[in-house]
C-alpha cells in the first residue's frame, strides 16, 4: 500500500463518524445561528447525535429532495412546533414544494411570528415548562407524501366555456389555496397555547426564546398514506454529555513518562 493510499484510507476513517445531514426524502441539518455552521452529525448504535452549547439559538433546516410536494410534521422535545401539541405525526406540520427547502428557527406562535429555539438547561425548556420532561433531547420530522389522484379523461368539446375556463388555468378539485411558497405553508389548525409546569434535570434542552417575524399561509395537503414516509430523529446534548455516553471519542491526552529513553541528547 502506497502512501497516497494510506493518507486516503485516514481521512475516510476519521470522516466516517460524522455527517452534515439525515435524511433520504429530505435533508434535514440543525444550524447554529450563534456558530453560523451546520453542526457535525454523529452515529452512535443506530441513533444520530448533534452536539449542542448553552445559550446558542439554532434552526432546523429541511431540504424537499423529492419532485413533489410533502408534509413534514415536526417536533423538539416531543412538542409539535407549529401546534405546541404533544408530539403526534397526525398532527400539522409545513409543506414543502418540490426539492424546495425550509429554515424552522421557533415555535409556531402565530401565522406571522414564531419563538426562537435556543439550547438551554433541561429545566429551562420549554417541555418541561409546559410539564412534559420526558422526551426532551431529541428533534423529529416526519414526512408524508401528498396523495395523487387519477385525472378523468372528458372530450373538450363536452364541457361548458366556463368549465374550459377552469381546466385551462389549472383549477383543482379541491380548489386553489392561498400561498407565499410551498415552504412558507402551513396544513392543519392554527398552534394552541400550552400549560406551564417545571421540571428539573441536568440534561440539554429547546428553549421559548425571541419572537421573529415568520410569516406562512395555510394550504391543502391530503396524505397519501396514514404513516409516515420517513421519520428522522437526531439527538443533542452538550459535548461532555455526549463524551460520556460514548457517542463522541474524546482527544487523547498526552501523558508525561518518567523513563521515555535512554541516554541524554544534545538540546536543540
Amino acid at each position: 500500500m502506497n502512501w497516497k493510499t494510506i493518507t486516503s484510507a485516514i481521512v475516510l476513517c476519521a470522516a466516517a463518524g460524522t455527517a452534515s445531514a439525515v435524511g433520504s426524502l429530505a435533508d434535514v441539518t440543525v444550524y447554529d445561528r450563534a456558530q453560523g455552521r451546520t453542526l457535525p452529525v454523529y452515529q452512535h448504535e443506530g441513533r444520530h447525535y448533534v452536539v449542542g452549547k448553552p445559550g446558542n439559538e439554532y434552526q432546523i433546516r429541511v431540504r424537499n429532495r423529492s419532485g413533489a410536494d410533502i408534509l413534514t410534521v415536526m417536533s423538539v422535545d416531543g412538542v409539535n412546533v407549529v401546534s405546541g401539541e404533544t408530539a403526534d405525526w397526525s398532527q400539522t406540520g409545513y409543506v414543502l414544494g418540490r426539492y424546495q427547502g425550509f429554515d424552522v428557527k421557533g415555535w409556531r406562535k402565530s401565522m406571522e411570528r414564531t419563538a426562537a429555539f435556543f439550547f438551554t438547561e433541561h429545566e429551562n425548556s420549554y417541555a418541561a415548562r409546559t410539564g412534559r420532561p420526558d422526551h426532551v433531547g431529541v428533534i423529529g420530522v416526519a414526512m408524508f407524501r401528498k396523495k395523487t389522484e387519477p385525472e378523468a379523461f372528458i372530450p373538450r368539446e363536452r364541457l361548458s366555456d366556463a368549465r374550459r375556463e377552469a381546466a385551462g388555468a389549472g383549477v383543482g378539485t379541491e380548489g386553489n389555496a392561498p400561498r407565499a411558497g410551498a415552504a412558507d405553508s402551513v396544513a392543519g389548525p392554527r398552534p394552541a397555547p400550552a400549560p406551564q409546569a417545571a421540571e428539573k434535570s441536568t440534561a440539554l434542552g429547546t428553549g421559548h426564546g425571541r419572537s421573529e417575524a415568520s410569516r406562512v399561509t395555510y394550504t391543502r395537503f391530503e396524505r397519501a398514506t396514514a404513516l409516515p414516509e420517513e421519520v428522522i430523529a437526531i439527538h443533542y446534548d452538550t459535548y461532555n454529555n455526549l463524551v460520556a455516553m460514548g457517542v463522541i471519542r474524546a482527544p487523547q491526552i498526552a501523558r508525561p513518562m518518567p523513563f521515555p529513553g535512554q541516554f541524554v541528547p544534545d538540546p536543540r
